[in-house]
Parts: C-alpha cells; structure tokens; sequence
C-alpha cells in the first residue's frame, strides 16, 4: 500500500489491519494462533503473564523460524501492583567460547560480521546456551497464576494435530531452503519432498509435542539437568559444536531492574543491559525532547532527518558502550541523563548530515514479540527468538526442536563491548517496552527486525505521544533506519523528500519493509486497543464481555 509520507498535522494513514477493543484483556502476537493461545489462557482466569507464556509456547510451534524453546529473549512486566520486572533469559556464550573463535572476513561494513564458512550463523558452534524455557518458567511460577501444564496445552494441541502453513511461512522458508537443506532432522518437516512446505500444507510436529508434553509433567530441568539438554548436547558435540550439558545446567536468568526515563511527561520503562532497548531508547527520546518534532510534521524532510541524526547517535552509544554488565562497565547512569543527552544534542546540525564513525552492528531480523493484558492492571512486552529464520537450522533427532543460531550476535572482532568471552551474554536490540503517565499503562509495544527494533519502537512512540496517531496507525506508519551508511525510508516518500534529504547530505534509499512485525496495547480508560503492523501475521484478540451479573439466580 503507497503511504502519503508527509503529514503536517495530527497524522492519519490508510491502515491494512483493523484493531481489536476489549475490556477484560488483550493479546498481540505475530500469529493469530498464538495470540488466540494467550487469550484462551485469560479466558480461563489466568492473567497477563499465563497469557504471554502461552502465546509464546504455541508460536514455537506455528512461527517455528521464530522463536523456540532453545532459544532466548526477554520480557518486561508490569504487575497489577504497579511494579516492574524484567526478566532477561538471554543466551549466553558456552564456557569454551573466546573473542577469536571464529574467523572475520572483513573489518568494514556490509560483511563485518560475517566469518570464514559462515560458523556464527550456520549450524551447531552458532549455537549459545539456550534460555528462554527457564525464562517462561519462572516467569510463570513466579507472576502467573495458572500451571505449566494448563499453559502448555494450546502449543501440544497444535503440534500433535498440526496447522496450516501460512504465506508468510512459506516464503520464509522458501529463502532459507538450501541452508535448511544440509540439516535432515529440519528438511524433513519444513522441505517434505526437498520443496518448502506450501501454503495450506498442515504441518504436524510429532515429536516436538512429545517434548512439550515432557515439559509439561517435568518442568524446565529436563531440559537444564535432565536427558533433553543431555541429548541435545550429545549432538552438539558430535556435530563439532562447543556447547556442553555442563552449560545448559549452569545457565541462569537475569531478574533485574528495568531501565526508565520520561518524555513529555510520560514514563518510559524498558530492559537493562545487555538489551540496547532500554538504554537507546531512553537516551534518544531524551535527545529528541528539546526540539518540536510535532511541529515539524510526520515525514517532512525535516523530521526524517532529525531522527536520522538521532538514530546516528544511539547506534555510536550502542556500539562504544552496551554489553553484558558482567564483563565491561555500561555507564546506563550517565547514557540515560539529561545532561549527556545536552551533549549528543549539541553535535546535531539541522542543515548537515553528520559523518561518524563506524557504529555498525547486525541482528537478524527474525524475531517474534508478545504484548498482552489483563483487567486487573498486569501487563508484559516480551520479545524472544532463536535468531536468525530456524536459528542455526539444526535440529535435534528425534526432538523436533530447533537450536538457536545466537552466537551471531556478538562481534566476531576481539576489542569490542559485545565481543565474545565465555560465560558472556550477547548485546541485543531487543525493546520490549511500556509506557506509563501518572502510574498507570498508556501503552506496551515492542517489535522483532534485530537491529532495526529500537529505532522502530522509538519511532513508534513518537508516533504516538507527539503524532497523535492511533496503536493501529502507529504500527503501520512508514518508518526510516540507518546506521549511519546510509538513510533507509519504507516505500511511498516522494521524490521531492528524497531530493531535500540528499540536499542535507544524506544518501536515501527506498525499501519495501523495515524491520518487521510491531505489537501494541494502548490503554484508553477501560478499553484495551490491540494493533499489529502489516509485517507480519499479526493479529489481536481481546476478551469482551463478562461473567453473569452478581446475584443472578436462574431457576431451572
């Protein structure tokens, strides 16, 4: 759908998907399965985090390029009480691992990440120590109020009678066939025949609901001390992988504080380091505070290229600063003030483009992301993933599950914050965020597209607070990126914009997509307004309506 960019009053765009409005909870999801999952699980009297880990069990099922339980991720909650967690279940590199494991190709940008025979992304020594099944677990033990076992049941349901292939899967799998190819135990479910599964193809996970049934009478050890993490292991190891039983039982979560910061009036609460989410965000909604974007108007060329600047100087933070706070100091103190946001505002021109260092970084764009709520006030963005489309692509015999590919994300280049150390967590752009004024939700959004996540969920916040857009519109809207190589703008800005951006010095090409697909809940009162984007499969379902009205007696 062509998008008139330039808006400069309260911005309205045509939308492709309709919102969904509740009152008594709301999921959002990438797959209309997974969310039907979460709602299923809040129809049954469980709440926002019993809906989130349901939602995310199914989608490792019915979005299995997305995320699994061999994966890794992390999860804001915001509890009816008002409180914040976080929980970050983020892989993290095998005790074996070291900064010069793998073989860089190129020190410069577009192959900086790459390394000789692909190893960090393809196959068993991409693999990190798997954390998201701890991380739901305790999740769920910890702020939900139904069992593992009921969460489970929409996930085993779907995998031992099977779903029907979506385009989207479809074509995902279609771009990854030949690496899916070298690996039999993936091939023979999404390749039957040596082709990519079509849309339609109901596509049945056998052995991975007998593993889900597993975890479901057993719990999260049978993979961290008992025969699953032994298997899974065993194979890694036979296949010239460094991941060891010894760390899968060793991995531990993160329970931390979240980040927070205020814009405009409004509270902004996301993940710690390792996550560049939090920090990045806070940091650039603070740079861009002091100027009146709103009165530049949404897709102006003005505006694109205050973004751009801004974008510039969270990806040099990122770089210079965010890593795993157990192995290099990340100053999150200072990168959050006001005073350092004076500084990094003082080097942005509005007439000039400004040239920067290398601040370049890569993340996979497969991701998948979860916002749900509840009527009592609780409410959790988590994003999660196995990395890269299937992860590594390795699957474990006869356990239907998909390792992660995670090890990707760190720097292949010894020297830097989010180089690799044993024992290390990988920096991530992952922005599981939610919004608050006066201690109660305005709204919680987050976004899959790996580097892309953050300047995505900043965008969409300002989409909203200084825009006025709808959760829907805001979505939607078309969203620009760099790095600083270049300026990236989704299709439909005119050429006239394109001429004025160059005029300023920049280098603008246009894309179909950025990022991917982006979940949001605003709160409007009473209501719960669910929004996913056109990126992906997408769909809110909230739970209307109620139980009988009090006193009721019936006579039958």
């Amino acid at each position: 759908m062509q998008v008139n960019w330039t808006q400069k009053t309260k911005a309205r765009f045509p939308v492709e998907k309709a919102p969904a409005i509740a009152a008594n909870g709301m999921v959002v999801s990438n797959n209309p399965l997974g969310s039907s999952a979460g709602a299923e699980l809040l129809a049954a009297g469980g709440n926002a985090v019993d809906a989130a880990v349901a939602s995310l069990f199914t989608l490792t099922v019915v979005e299995p390029m997305m995320v699994g339980i061999f994966g890794a991720g992390m999860s804001t909650i915001r509890l009816s009480d008002g409180s914040h967690h976080c929980i970050n279940n983020y892989s993290r590199a095998p005790a074996a691992a070291s900064p010069d494991m793998f073989q860089p190709v190129s020190d410069t940008w577009p192959d900086y990440q790459e390394v000789a025979g692909r190893d960090n992304d393809i196959g068993v020594l991409s693999v990190g120590v798997p954390g998201s099944l701890k991380g739901w677990c305790e999740a769920l033990e910890k702020y939900g109020r139904c069992s593992l076992e009921e969460v489970l049941q929409p996930a085993i349901r779907h995998a031992s009678l099977g779903f029907r292939t979506t385009l989207y899967l479809h074509e995902i799998v279609s771009k990854v066939a030949a690496d899916i190819a070298r690996f039999p135990e993936t091939a023979k479910t999404y390749l039957p025949g040596g082709n990519p599964i079509q849309p339609g193809d109901r596509v049945i996970q056998g052995e991975y609901a007998d593993i889900l049934q597993l975890i479901a009478k057993r719990g999260p050890d049978v993979l961290y001390t008992g025969e699953l993490g032994a298997i899974a292991a065993d194979y890694i190891q036979r296949e010239g992988g460094t991941l060891t039983r010894e760390d899968i039982g060793n991995y531990r979560t993160v329970h931390g504080d979240v980040i927070k910061g205020s814009y405009r009036g409004f509270e902004i609460i996301g993940p710690a380091p390792p996550s560049a989410g939090g920090v990045q965000i806070v940091e650039m909604l603070n740079i861009l505070e002091a100027f009146d974007i709103a009165g530049m108007g949404f897709g102006t060329a003005e505006s694109i290229h205050l973004l751009a600047e801004i974008l510039k100087l969270g990806f040099e933070d990122r770089r210079a600063f965010t890593g795993d706070p157990d192995f290099v100091t990340v100053p999150t103190a200072r990168l959050v003030s006001d005073e350092y946001a004076a500084q990094r505002r003082a080097l942005i021109d509005l007439n000039t483009a400004r040239s920067f260092d290398n601040s370049f970084s890569n993340e996979s764009n497969h991701t998948t992301h979860v916002t749900t709520a509840d009527a009592d006030g609780n409410v959790v963005a988590a994003t999660h993933t196995l990395h890269s489309a299937f992860g590594s692509k390795a699957t474990v015999p006869g356990t239907g599950m998909l390792l992660n590919n995670t090890m990707y994300i760190f720097d292949p280049h010894p020297g830097f914050a989010n180089s690799i150390a044993a024992g290390k967590r990988m920096t991530s752009s992952m922005s599981p965020v939610i919004v608050e004024q006066g201690g109660k939700p305005v709204m919680a959004l987050g976004s899959v597209g790996g580097t892309r996540i953050f300047p995505s969920v900043f965008q969409a916040i300002v989409n909203v607070l200084d825009h006025g857009m709808t959760a829907q519109e805001a979505v939607e809207a078309p969203r620009i990126w760099t790095q600083g190589d270049g300026l990236a703008l989704e299709s439909g800005v005119s050429d006239q914009i394109l001429a004025e951006l160059r005029s300023l010095g920049h280098s603008p090409e246009t894309l179909k997509i950025i990022g991917a697909g982006m979940n949001m809940i605003r709160f409007d009162g009473a209501r719960m307004i669910g929004a996913s984007c056109w990126r992906a499969d997408g769909a809110p379902v909230g739970i209307g309506g109620g139980m009988a009205r009090k006193g009721i007696r019936f006579d039958v």
